[in-house]
């Protein structure tokens, strides 16, 4: 091993012999410089290195995008326990009352992808501070919604906005720090969504149990909440904005590609919609936007890799098994995991006489273990610079979560129900934060904000097949388990599922235990169904997901 001493006058002035191809074969003694001691440079760091700590107005920023994530996803859990009280204060006959939840998601989903587009063109401040704005506006025109009609385009104002929301607050993050750093920011991000689903529906339900009109109150609460995250991203969001006149930046954006998507998920969400409570799955009512909408993302998918050349989904992130793999789990996590969320409620209602609010208390320990878990998931990550054994650890709680959670019935002791969805509650958790990193970790940084789009808009979609899946079987479980004379009492097509809870309180002996045995083999028929799909897709992750480094840079778009 030779050694040598350089100066830093040789660096500057490059006074070396230079090397020949021969010397390539061979090593060769360097010439030996001597230099003064005050001139000699250390490659051995003196202090260890450390992450600058961040800004107060870093903060603050966060703390803007953490509410701004709370609002949208606090409207999203909350409305359904009070969904009744807002059908019934609306005089809502024509059974309308299932498009306050479905516009809302329809609305929310479709534009998230565009959302990613407008802010890699316009930057993210102004597309954020608009989300804002139409999510306020949209909650101004709920709230003070007369009727079905004004109820329903309210929640679709407000949705355009909550995507943008749920888009740009993951899309800031990625900005504001290095991708090594992001698992704990991002596991502040899933402790708000778990949060919302936690304090969501016993709010709904307060709000709704106050009298007829209470219920508008859970919109007009949104806009002072508004008004402050507003000011604090105009503020405090301090990222570079791209260059360029309004309409060279309005020519750039992907308009095509977007409505395209726009359209292809509007279809297969309303084919979702009716699938199996308005109108059967056979049905024309059902299959034609389902496909129809299948068709339009699959057209749109060969758009964006041929013609644009800003595509609001770049070919180059499905491109590769890494981000692949990633969004898929995303997907399937977000099935599986909804259904869980969606069931368990419903679950407590009908087999242990709970109110909507008791439920949501009953549901708590679920609630309150998955949020540790996303942010305990976000700060390994980060320690580690690993995110395989993260989504490891977390399909094989879900896994077997799962499979405990498919044994309840209406006599199950509180310690295993409580134990049970505590260890699914974990798994959830962890696979919550887990697939962003494997997403981002292969691609240039310049990508961050369709990714991010990107990821978002494949778990919102996916938790509305989640929510569709689980409630047809749910329905079909029910229709073949009860008791025949409790089914007549209701019309054909009602969902049983909510229309029954409310009867069950009323029925006494042999019949509500009947009903509520019905109810219990519901959860051994929907669980398993989740339990299956992420077995198998564990195994596939397992064999597949590499483990990318995490040593990006900021993206300074």
């Amino acid at each position: 091993m030779h050694t040598a001493t350089l100066s830093t006058d040789a660096l500057l002035t490059g006074d070396f012999e230079p090397l020949r191809v021969s010397d390539f074969k061979r090593p060769r003694p360097l010439p030996s410089i001597p230099v003064p001691a005050a001139s000699r440079i250390s490659l051995v760091p003196t202090k260890p290195l450390t992450r600058p700590r961040k800004s107060k107005a870093f903060w603050l920023c966060l703390i803007a995008l953490m509410l701004s994530d709370i609002l949208s996803d606090l409207d999203l859990t909350a409305i359904g326990t009070a969904l009744p009280t807002i059908a019934n204060a609306l005089d809502d006959r024509r059974g309308d009352y299932i498009w306050v939840g479905s516009a809302y998601a329809l609305a929310s989903t479709a534009f998230i992808p565009l959302s990613g587009n407008l802010a890699d063109v316009f930057g993210r401040k102004p597309v954020m501070l608009a989300s804002i704005v139409f999510f306020a506006i949209g909650s101004t025109l709920a709230g003070a919604a007369q009727n079905m009609s004004m109820m329903i385009t309210g929640r679709s104002i407000q949705g355009i906005g909550g995507g943008g929301i749920l888009a740009l607050a993951r899309i800031i993050t990625t900005d504001l720090v290095p991708l090594a750093e992001r698992g704990i920011y991002q596991g502040l991000l899933g402790l708000v969504w778990c949060l919302a689903s936690f304090i969501g529906p016993p709010i709904g339900g307060a709000l709704s149990s106050r009298g007829l009109n209470a219920w508008r109150w859970l919109f007009f609460l949104n806009l002072p909440l508004c008004a402050i995250a507003f000011t604090l991203v105009a503020l405090f969001l301090l990222v570079r904005a791209p260059t360029g006149s309004v309409r060279r930046k309005i020519v750039k954006v992907d308009w095509i590609g977007s409505f395209i998507i726009f359209l292809g998920t509007a279809f297969a969400i309303l084919g979702l919609t009716w699938a199996g409570i308005r109108y059967p799955w056979s049905s024309a009512q059902v299959l034609c936007p389902l496909i129809m909408g299948l068709f339009l993302l699959v057209a749109a998918g060969f758009y964006e890799a041929n013609v644009p050349t800003l595509p609001t989904i770049p070919p180059d992130i499905v491109g590769n098994w890494t981000s692949l793999l990633g969004l898929l789990t995303t997907a399937v996590h977000g099935i599986t995991s909804i259904s869980l969320i969606y069931y368990l409620p419903v679950f407590f209602q009908a087999c242990f006489g709970a109110s909507p609010i008791r439920s949501s208390v009953d549901f708590l320990p679920g609630s309150l273990i998955t949020a540790p878990a996303s942010l305990v998931a976000g700060i390994v990550i980060s320690a580690s610079g690993k995110y395989r054994p993260v989504n490891w650890i977390g399909w094989t709680a879900m896994i077997v979560g799962f499979g405990l959670v498919s044994t309840y019935s209406n006599d199950t002791p509180v310690a295993k129900w409580v134990g049970y969805q505590i260890v699914g509650a974990v798994g959830v958790g962890l696979i919550f934060v887990g697939p962003i990193f494997p997403i981002l970790a292969p691609l240039p940084t310049h990508r961050a904000a369709s990714a991010n789009a990107l990821f978002a808009f494949t778990r919102a979609f996916a938790q509305t097949w989640g929510i569709t899946i689980s409630s047809t079987i749910l329905q079909n479980r029910l229709e073949k388990d009860l008791p025949a004379a409790f089914v007549a009492q209701f019309p054909p097509g009602f969902e049983i599922a909510y229309a029954a809870i409310p009867a069950i309180r009323q029925l006494e002996g042999p019949l509500k235990t009947a009903v509520q045995a019905a109810f219990a083999k519901s959860m051994s028929a929907e669980v398993p169904m989740g339990t299956t799909v992420d077995e198998n897709y564990a195994l596939l992750e397992g064999e597949l997901l590499d483990e990318k480094g995490m040593d990006g840079v900021r993206d300074e778009a």
